[in-house]
């Protein structure tokens, strides 16, 4: 009886520990569209600094598409990361 009561026990907080984990989300279908365009928010900005234009209007964009997804900090590392690749992917490929 008694090893009855601690396998239940041990059971019970099994499920417990289990339980309370955080659940995490599908993927929505339209993130990998965010992300391109992310990254396409990052090749402008680049572009627009290589054609000799002041202002970050581009950067400005992508914070805006940032606040407006409110994403938790993980995602926001993708977004940062998705623009920052495409100014990098044209800086080496377009120079002044």
């Amino acid at each position: 009886m008694i090893r009855a009561s601690l396998f239940l026990a041990a059971c019970l907080a099994a499920s417990t520990a289990i339980g309370t984990r955080p659940a995490m989300a599908a993927e929505s279908p339209f993130e990998p569209g965010l992300m391109r365009l992310a990254e396409v928010l990052g090749s402008l900005h680049f572009l627009r600094n290589l054609c000799g234009e002041k202002g970050d209007q581009w950067r400005v964009e992508m914070e805006k598409l940032i606040a407006s997804e409110n994403p938790n900090p993980e995602r926001r590392a993708r977004f940062i990361a998705s623009f920052n690749r495409g100014y990098r992917s044209f800086g080496g490929t377009y120079t002044q």
